[in-house]
């Protein structure tokens, strides 16, 4: 049985994850090779969050098997998704929505 705190850490970090992964998407039109791009701050609220995930994925790991938890990362993508078409107003097509059907069939197996 996975430990639900663990659980709940790693679906809150992946979630974190893709909320990082917009606000990268977000900033990238600004994105050239000078350092006017770091003034943005819209990519150090995305580094933060990132880190908040990562520190977030790593209590978890010491609560449960990494080989239960990790799997659970995929939950990402579907957030990413979400997010894109909800605030990027990004296309899905039939074969995204198989992909994000296929991974939360991969991530019940998994975790029961």
């Amino acid at each position: 049985m996975i430990n639900p705190t663990a659980l709940i850490l790693v679906i809150i970090a992946t979630f974190l994850g893709a909320i990082g992964a917009l606000l990268l998407k977000q900033v990238s039109k600004h994105f050239s090779f000078n350092l006017n791009f770091f003034r943005k701050y819209r990519f150090y609220l995305a580094v933060f969050i990132y880190i908040i995930s990562v520190i977030l994925f790593v209590y978890g790991l010491k609560l449960a098997e990494v080989s239960v938890l990790y799997p659970l990362t995929s939950l990402s993508y579907i957030w990413v998704i979400i997010f894109s078409v909800l605030i990027l107003k990004e296309k899905m097509n039939l074969n995204k929505w198989l992909g994000v059907i296929f991974i939360i069939f991969g991530v019940i197996l998994i975790t029961i």
